[in-house]
């Protein structure tokens, strides 16, 4: 469990499988805690759909949530990575301690700030008088335990940043199989429903957490979390490195809040619901192909900082090059399976032919531009990665925008089915500009750290 990857000496092919592969399968376990959640929140007994439409409501609220973690971990890990490539190992301790805190600081401001306003939150976000009672159920269970999610979350990428891969994507394993095996319990075994499902996904997130915390403090971790003062320095430098990744999952919540309030608009009464519980199962699918991917390039990035701190370009480069392969024949396998599997992916949700059939052709339209998506994922990791924060910022907003404009013009000229193109039109457009951003600048950002040598 303790194995450790040598950052700047290990052959850089095998280096980026053994800290991708780990980090992917991390994030496709953790994949579980939606999807199984959904799974069987979508079978219980006569309030199945309207239940799985509740917490595809609630999903971009407590996802939003959970990107705070990453505004700290993915902010701190590389810098961490950065100055231990340097040799300043009294820093890197430094900065592990500060994120620690400013972890706990963080799910305290935010339980403080979401609760009181969950019900306005949650009915602009698409919760009709129908599935508002599960939505406020599994939402308010959730956010009173925002401490174990930000904790076991932030925590695992330090622990992915010294070169634990196999250790983080353990910890997640361990979580997600509690999850699986107490949601079947809480929410038929004892009758809590909705409630049963957050409850299960609480405990979970409590262990992985914890497995954290001991492996950081008591285990073999190369830098120990110890008590140190806070630095309000290393603080804003570690919020300005993760605002990039954290503005992405931010505003990538706020996709889905828009679509669940545009399909509520342009599907009226009639099919307002429907559509919703459909996006709900194609978001589901999506995040099968997402959070690995995100596992894959953010897991990766402490190979690019630690080179790029102990001023490797050439390693930067090469393993750049790996990475990128590997993101898209990943979005390439998923591309496949979205239409050979999809029809058994929606039959895990439910049972009704006509919205199993609605919700089969939304993933096929989902994922219609997969594949250069995976290369969107590693411009900007790899960008955040060397601390371009700006750059990876500006790809990834024009990306956004193009998701925002297509899915309020396209509903508007074609009815309200059409807003699920706006995912493939923005999978094409963005890409291609980041693209073309990469080639020009990524030579330049490591010219210049030649020039410090």
């Amino acid at each position: 469990m303790s194995a450790r990857n040598d950052l700047g000496r290990d052959e850089i092919g095998k280096l980026v499988l053994h800290i991708a592969l780990p980090s992917m399968l991390a994030q496709f376990v953790s994949v579980l805690y939606s999807i199984v959640d959904r799974m069987y929140i979508g079978h219980i007994p006569g309030e199945g759909d309207a239940a799985l439409a509740g917490v595809g409501v609630c999903g971009p609220v407590v996802t939003m949530a959970g990107s705070v973690a990453f505004l700290i971990a993915v902010g701190g890990a590389p810098l961490m990575s950065m100055r231990m490539g340097e040799g300043r190992e009294d820093e890197a301790a430094r900065i592990l301690s500060t994120c620690a805190r400013m972890l706990v600081a963080a799910a305290v401001l935010l339980m403080a700030l979401v609760l009181p306003l969950r019900r306005p939150m949650l009915r602009l976000f698409g919760a009709s008088e129908a599935t508002y009672p599960c939505a406020e159920a599994y939402f308010t269970v959730y956010m009173c335990s925002t401490l174990f999610a930000l904790l076991s979350t932030g925590l695992n990428q330090f622990i992915i940043a010294q070169g634990f891969a196999r250790t983080g994507m353990l910890l997640v394993m361990l979580g997600a199989a509690l999850n699986i095996a107490l949601d079947p319990v809480f929410i038929f075994l004892l009758g809590w429903g909705v409630r049963g499902a957050a409850a299960a996904t609480v405990l979970s997130q409590l262990v992985s957490a914890a497995g954290a915390l001991w492996f950081l403090t008591r285990g073999q971790a190369a830098l120990r979390l110890t008590r140190q003062p806070f630095s309000a320095q290393i603080a804003k430098k570690v919020l300005r490195l993760g605002f990039a990744p954290f503005s992405i999952i931010a505003v990538d919540n706020a996709m889905i809040i828009a679509m669940n309030a545009v399909l509520q608009r342009y599907g009226g009464a009639a099919q307002g619901d429907m559509l919703v519980t459909c996006a709900t199962i194609a978001q589901s699918f999506m995040l099968v192909v997402t959070m690995p991917l995100g596992g894959i390039t953010s897991g990766t990035e402490t190979i690019l900082a630690f080179n790029y701190g102990a001023l490797r370009v050439d390693r930067v480069r090469e393993g750049q090059r790996r990475i990128f392969s590997l993101c898209v024949l990943y979005t390439a396998v998923m591309f496949v399976l979205a239409r050979l599997a999809g029809p058994l992916f929606v039959r895990l949700f439910t049972q009704d032919a006509q919205q199993a059939a609605l919700s089969f052709w939304a993933i096929r339209v989902c994922t219609l531009a997969v594949i250069p998506l995976g290369v969107q994922y590693e411009v900007v990791d790899g960008f955040t990665a060397l601390g371009q924060v700006r750059l990876a910022f500006a790809l990834s907003f024009f990306r956004k925008l193009v998701y925002f404009i297509a899915l309020f013009a396209l509903p508007a000229l074609l009815g309200a089915r059409a807003a699920f193109y706006a995912e493939p039109v923005s999978d094409v457009i963005g890409p291609a500009v980041s693209i073309c951003v990469h080639r020009i600048m990524m030579n330049r950002v490591l010219s210049r750290r030649l020039e410090q040598r």
